[in-house]
């Protein structure tokens, strides 16, 4: 079954007791059993949900991995993960990770004494280098938020089972349709899906895959003991987000390549975040293990006064929070998804005041253009 079919025939397709051809929302809380004990695979929607049930299955095939998991949030799935963690434990993050992990690791779980160390883990000898003897995983995001920044997943993975670690990869900005990493060695796989999943800005989630049946007992214990879950409504919402997701992608990388070829040429940009130019750093190795480029790019324009002009003047592009939306969007990472990473610590990364982000959406390709140009004179 190729990726645009699956997207749509995969997991749990239906409802064979009325012949939907979606999945019901089942907004129910408990389920009648017949005996204690005795029921039909559900009894209490923390637990399990048929329609989130339906979306877990349809997640762990289009990533083609052992189980799937719905969560609250990107940041729920994400929080759920670590928890697979105990005190003493470390792991090793990607240096320019997403704000909200940033902070969820270095605010939040080092109470618990999860020691997190960050790199750059496009380079391999850097993750060598901060390995421990207390090392359990290794955590990435490629390409990373906000400076796509590219990690190899193949050598990592390597890397990771020498050492009998767990290999995590963040696969937002990417998406099953672009990028399978499991397929490459991951472990687990996670998800805002907030973003190119649901693909219309109207639902907060987060999805997880994991590549073995024991990490999908130990996540599930997790999930049910914590009780950070999706909700049936927005369930549905993602399952009839992915059945467009390749159609989506495809066209907002189109849109997307027209936009980093215009502002190429623009004299007031100094700099392009892109995994598709192949002058990127990382653009050989993804294009190695991604189909696709997706529609997330950075750009330079040399101060926070130049970027502020910037978003007082875009019409199409929205000044918001979040990304991979049907809506073209555009902030300043550093006075927003990364305004929780110190600002000492973002300079050294290149996360400058004058760094805007922009996510690229399903508009013409020439509106688009024509309101950065007016934005950028």
């Amino acid at each position: 079954m190729r990726k645009k079919t699956k997207l749509i025939h995969g997991g749990i397709t239906g409802d064979e007791l009325t012949g939907a051809v979606n999945v019901p929302i089942y907004q129910v809380s408990t389920y009648k059993q017949e005996a204690v004990g005795k029921h039909k695979g559900f009894e209490y929607s923390r637990t399990g949900n048929p329609t989130r049930h339906a979306l877990e299955e349809l997640i762990k095939d289009i990533e083609g991995g052992t189980r799937g998991f719905a969560f609250g949030s990107g940041m729920a799935a994400i929080t759920s993960v670590f928890m697979l963690f105990n005190a003493g434990d470390h792991v090793i993050m990607t240096d320019d990770v997403y704000g909200g992990t940033y902070r969820v690791v270095s605010k939040v779980l080092n109470r618990f004494n999860i020691e997190t160390t960050l790199v750059d883990t496009s380079s391999i000898e850097e993750i060598k280098k901060a390995l421990k003897p207390n090392t359990k995983a290794v955590y990435v995001e490629s390409p990373t938020n906000p400076l796509l920044k590219v990690t190899d997943l193949k050598a990592t993975a390597e890397l990771t089972k020498e050492h009998d670690l767990l290999f995590i990869v963040d696969n937002t900005f990417s998406t099953p349709y672009w990028q399978t990493p499991i397929e490459y060695g991951a472990d687990i796989v996670l998800h805002s899906a907030t973003k190119y999943i649901g693909g219309h800005s109207d639902v907060v989630a987060g999805l997880v895959v994991v590549n073995s049946e024991q990490l999908g007992e130990d996540l599930h214990f997790i999930q049910n003991s914590v009780g950070g879950i999706l909700g049936p409504q927005d369930s549905y919402l993602l399952i009839r987000g992915i059945k467009t997701l390749g159609v989506r992608m495809e066209e907002i990388e189109s849109n997307t390549k027209r936009v980093v070829e215009f502002l190429q040429q623009h004299p007031k940009v100094t700099k392009i975040y892109y995994p598709g130019l192949k002058d990127h750093p990382g653009y050989a190795v993804h294009i190695a293990q991604a189909t696709g480029f997706g529609g997330m790019l950075s750009f330079d324009v040399g101060s926070a006064e130049k970027a502020d002009q910037v978003l007082a003047k875009t019409k199409y592009f929205t000044l918001a929070e979040s990304l991979g939306a049907v809506e073209s969007l555009i902030s300043v990472p550093a006075k927003m998804t990364h305004a929780s990473i110190p600002k000492e610590r973002r300079e050294e990364l290149g996360i400058t005041d004058g760094l805007i982000r922009i996510s690229v959406g399903l508009e013409d390709a020439e509106d688009l253009i024509e309101d950065l140009q007016e934005a950028l004179q």
